[in-house]
């Protein structure tokens, strides 16, 4: 009955590995030209949404009314701003940006600001609030 109960485990978790999608972040260019923002949808289920997204000169001021958002920087500089905070972002930082809190960014370096923004639950385009 052990042995069952292990090889059940093992494939389940096998198909779990399996069903993962792969993506290197670090190498990963824009597939088009764009102005400002461009954005990737890495993955998405019910519980979080995955995105890469770069940004060439900035991001006006919002905040998500129902989800927290996890922001890793790939690479660029920037100024964020989040609720009253403001601070440089740049190759290796990380921050979260609790549900309902106003957040903008501004690029400050030749490069776009690449980042990986994970939120949760799924974010699925009605949750953006912009705010003057």
């Amino acid at each position: 009955m052990k042995n069952i109960v292990l090889m059940v485990s093992t494939l389940f978790i096998f198909q779990f590995v399996q069903a993962q999608q792969k993506v290197n972040v670090i190498n990963k260019q824009p597939e088009k030209d764009f102005e400002n923002i461009h954005v990737v949808k890495l993955n998405t289920d019910s519980l979080a949404s995955s995105f890469l997204i770069w940004v060439k000169k900035s991001v006006k001021a919002h905040k998500h009314e129902k989800h927290t958002e996890n922001l890793y920087v790939i690479s660029g500089k920037a100024i964020m701003r989040v609720g009253e905070e403001e601070f440089e972002i740049a190759a290796g930082d990380y921050f979260q940006i609790p549900m309902n809190t106003v957040h903008a960014v501004k690029v400050i370096s030749e490069e776009p600001l690449k980042v990986i923004s994970v939120q949760a639950p799924e974010f699925v385009g009605k949750d953006r609030v912009f705010v003057e």
